[in-house]
């Protein structure tokens, strides 16, 4: 299966993605600049976390302008896969490709530690490697995941089961509206979520309760 990182500058968890997709698809995935026009026929795109930018302006909103991510948007349309994480969650919003905005976390801190999260809808490609409802462990690290919608949005996600993660058990980070960890588009091909699913892949991370999103994404059998 093929796969491609886009890289931006002040992106710092794009190495940690490119090991992972390496680690669960065999191959080491394709690398995209900011300039990039063109993204080679790949099965899944991955956005990773960090700070893109520095964050000026708002957290994404100049990465969600780069060429790159016109490049994603078109992949995105024919029915690519593609998944943002953290930062790249953050991208996809202000790209549009998502709905809602991720705001300052409650808190007004910096989060960095492991939380609970609920299989909101395992009926996704992303998520068919869990079971309904399940509880797994992800960590997190983001100083703005507070994710919020108006009214009429939250309500067609939620009656669309387009929130597909959400904070269980006391967990929540954030702050999110109704626990909301990650949410999917419409055409189910676009994920964005805060936590780190690529941070907990393996034994040597002490778990591997984020790989069956991957292997979801790519068709890989569990």
């Amino acid at each position: 299966m093929k796969t491609a990182v886009v890289l931006l500058p002040g992106l710092n968890r794009d190495r940690d993605m490119i090991a992972a997709l390496t680690k669960i698809s065999g191959t080491a995935p394709a690398t995209v600049w900011q300039t990039d026009t063109e993204i080679p026929d790949v099965d899944l795109i991955a956005i990773p976390g960090g700070f893109s930018f520095g964050d000026y302006l708002r957290c994404g909103a100049i990465a969600a302008r780069s060429p790159v991510m016109r490049a994603v948007a078109e992949k995105a349309a024919k029915g690519v896969m593609v998944v943002g994480v953290c930062n790249g969650f953050q991208i996809l919003v202000e790209a549009g490709l998502l709905p809602g905005a991720l705001m300052r976390n409650a808190s007004l801190k910096f989060v960095c530690r492991e939380v609970k999260l609920q299989v909101a809808n395992a009926n996704t490609a992303f998520t068919r490697g869990y079971q309904p409802n399940q509880i797994i462990r992800c960590p997190v690290a983001h100083h703005d995941g507070n994710y919020f919608a108006d009214a009429e949005t939250l309500a067609r996600i939620e009656g669309e089961g387009r929130v597909v993660f959400r904070y269980a058990d006391g967990t929540n980070p954030n702050g999110s509206i109704n626990d909301i960890a990650g949410i999917i588009s419409t055409k189910g091909n676009v994920l964005g979520l805060m936590p780190h699913p690529e941070n907990l892949i393996e034994a040597a991370h002490g778990g591997n309760d984020g790989r069956a999103l991957f292997e979801g994404a790519l068709g890989i059998a569990a």
